[in-house]
């Protein structure tokens, strides 16, 4: 088996390193706290120590300037494999999105993240791009911000979101760094819903009081899109079934897991 090099060991990125141990791989993990990947430094760094043939999940946000182009440079005689974890953002206007959707970023940040794709398919690596939708689970989603009392709607709250669970986003990536399947494919469940659904959805769950409408300049760029998200085609290629096919299910997973613990007094 390839040693598995993963860059950006966070909240999903870590949930993938155990899948993996779990199955028995070689796992080594850097998280971007550890090393400064805009220094030229760190990279030489990286060059030194990814594994000789690995497999790499990179799943580290676009980096200023250059320093994405040098990052990947420093695995060109390492990698043979990259799973790169990319967004939806990339994906631009369209309000439906499947695998036939065309990439067409209207930002900065989403011309970042379409121009990491192209470097990472255009590598002397196999290489599979995932794109995920709003990542969710336990301590991070709509729930968490509802308990918190800052999640706001865009206005009244018509606009669709699509999501993804982090556990499903984790067993896919896991299933992708062990397949050889290549290209690029947005990632999302099986049920987009409207700002006010699910929110309405966590005030009557955890007895809450409703979000407050706001204007677009005051929430943040991510939730401004109205967009839906066809994720069905990734995992029909890796054979994989959704643990959490819509945010009722995984909303009560995040909530019951032991890694939420500090939000199971919103129940109450």
């Amino acid at each position: 088996m390839s040693p598995i090099l993963i860059l950006g060991c966070g909240y999903t990125g870590s949930r993938v390193a155990a899948l993996l141990r779990a199955k028995g791989h070689e796992v080594l993990s850097i998280r971007r706290a550890q090393i400064d990947f805009t220094l030229p430094s760190a990279v030489q760094h990286l060059a030194h120590i990814a594994p000789a043939n690995c497999i790499v999940l990179h799943s580290i946000p676009s980096l200023p300037g250059s320093a994405d182009a040098l990052l990947l440079k420093a695995l060109e005689q390492k990698a043979l494999r990259i799973v790169y974890l990319s967004t939806t953002g990339v994906y631009g206007a369209p309000e439906l999105v499947d695998e036939n959707t065309p990439v067409a970023p209207r930002n900065q940040r989403e011309l970042a993240r379409a121009a990491t794709e192209v470097a990472v398919s255009t590598g002397p690596w196999q290489s599979l791009i995932l794109r995920p939708a709003a990542i969710y689970g336990p301590g991070r989603g709509v729930h968490v911000s509802m308990a918190q009392g800052q999640y706001t709607l865009l206005g009244e709250g018509k606009n669709f979101i699509s999501r993804i669970h982090v556990d499903d986003l984790a067993r896919l990536a896991t299933a992708a760094l062990l397949s050889s399947q290549i290209g690029a494919y947005p990632v999302a469940d099986q049920h987009p819903c409207t700002s006010r659904e699910i929110a309405e959805y966590c005030a009557q769950l955890f007895h809450l009081p409703p979000p407050v409408s706001v204007e677009e300049s005051q929430v943040p760029l991510s939730r401004r899109t109205n967009r839906r998200v066809d994720g069905r085609a990734v995992f029909q290629l890796l054979c994989l079934t959704l643990l959490y096919p819509s945010y009722i299910e995984g909303i009560e997973q995040a909530v019951n897991s032991i890694d939420a613990a500090p939000w199971h007094d919103i129940r109450s």
